[in-house]
């Protein structure tokens, strides 16, 4: 079988549940989204296994929105940048009145929000982009919408970008919510910490509740504040941790130079999460360990599972490090550990920057490995060149978070929707 028709029969629709004679019901429609900056599609894909309908996805990344073209044949992919589209016209050639969409959802890009930039100024362009989001959801008045970013917008500007936000949603006439979600709480093996604001035209939206049960430092502004604090009867009632092992053991092995943009298991999944990640062909997509510089092939040989560069020789040390204090960059050149959490997946695969050497194997993560760690299943083929590939993966939204949100949405609209009052609100939502 060839590739291409391998990917379309991956990708193609399921068929619809067959009816029994007497079943008489209406077919459900499903929720509609559209989706901006949405990347590789990471919120989509998300949205998309808990039924929900893309209707449109806007990035400017041409790789990104490539990828998001092959993995949501379904949905308009729209290439320009956000300034230059006019969501009347998306609005209209979607066929949706004002009021019709159930959920927008999309961030803008975090770089000019991040703890970890460096320039963290106000007048950052890339802090101006919330904008463009408010102008689809003035132009669309969703039912719902979701806004995300990195935990560090609560504190640009002393929370001055944050409250403009909220304050700019609220007279618009919706109910904001916002709580900072913790990845590892709803299965996905990773340390990653994301704020998500909930919005919607009839009340608050709860944000889900953790489903595993799973620790991080949210050393952040609202980290003791706004995310779930769980205890030890948690650890009772919940699903447990899904670690690095369970995430990624079953892939295969690779020497550095080894894999393919296409390549087949060589064992059986090992746990309950490989198992629902795997591609039921028996390949899986974008598997190639790439070659370390020389230095850092000998500095991994002294980094233990769960170390960091603190275990290299000093006289191995790049010159920089060398004058770092014991306390400081404590992820770069870290290996991860089989029974922990990956690190926050990163836009690059340098040991320089983070953990990326593999707990049992002398070289760094693959795409397809740092696709695991985002919760994205085996089916989903990244394209662009291998640096591109890992900038979509480390910028998405991991893919089993925004499930777990997309569908604590429905709950709220189906509840929502059974209300009386509220089809007429909406009737005359689209009027005026």
């Amino acid at each position: 079988m060839n590739e291409a028709v391998f990917v379309k029969r991956v990708l193609a629709d399921k068929p619809p549940a067959r009816k029994s004679a007497g079943d008489r019901r209406q077919p459900v429609a499903p929720l509609r989204t559209i989706d901006l900056f949405c990347g590789a599609g990471g919120i989509t894909e998300g949205f998309r296994q808990a039924g929900y309908q893309s209707l449109y996805g806007n990035d400017v990344m041409k790789e990104a929105i490539e990828t998001f073209t092959l993995n949501h044949p379904e949905a308009i992919a729209d290439g320009r940048s956000i300034e230059e589209v006019d969501p009347v016209k998306i609005r209209e050639q979607l066929g949706l009145l004002p009021g019709d969409l159930d959920v927008l959802v999309g961030g803008p890009p975090c770089q000019g929000f991040s703890i970890n930039a460096p320039e963290r100024f106000l007048n950052d362009s890339r802090n101006k982009l919330f904008k463009h989001y408010e102008r689809f959801v003035e132009e669309f008045r969703p039912k719902t919408f979701l806004f995300e970013n990195v935990p560090g917008l609560l504190s640009l500007g002393d929370g001055t970008v944050f409250r403009l936000i909220v304050k700019i949603f609220t007279a618009l006439g919706y109910h904001v919510t916002a709580k900072i979600l913790f990845a590892a709480h709803y299965g996905a093996p990773q340390e990653r910490w994301r704020l998500i604001l909930l919005g919607s035209r009839y009340a608050e939206i709860e944000h889900p509740a953790p489903t595993h049960y799973a620790v991080g430092r949210a050393n952040f502004r609202g980290g003791a504040t706004m995310t779930f604090r769980l205890t030890d009867d948690d650890q009772e009632r919940l699903l447990p941790t899904v670690t690095v092992g369970d995430a990624i053991g079953d892939l295969p092995r690779l020497a550095m130079g080894e894999g393919a943009e296409v390549i087949g298991y060589t064992t059986d999944a090992h746990s309950r999460y490989s198992e629902t990640m795997r591609n039921p062909v028996g390949v899986t997509f974008n598997h190639y360990a790439g070659k370390l510089s020389r230095q850092n092939a000998e500095r991994m040989q002294y980094v233990k599972p769960g170390g960091s560069w603190r275990d290299i020789p000093y006289e191995l040390l790049p010159k920089g490090m060398q004058r770092a204090r014991k306390s400081d960059h404590t992820k770069r050149y870290g290996r991860l550990r089989n029974d922990g959490l990956s690190g926050t997946v990163l836009t690059k695969c340098d040991p320089h920057w983070g953990t990326v050497f593999l707990p049992d194997q002398d070289r760094a993560l693959t795409v397809r490995e740092a696709a695991r760690f985002q919760s994205f299943p085996d089916t989903y083929k990244f394209l662009g060149s291998r640096v591109s590939q890992y900038v979509q993966v480390g910028n998405a939204v991991p893919v089993l978070m925004a499930k777990a949100i997309a569908d604590q949405i429905r709950k709220h609209l189906e509840a929502y929707a059974l209300m009386p009052g509220i089809k007429r609100q909406e009737e005359r939502a689209s009027i005026e």
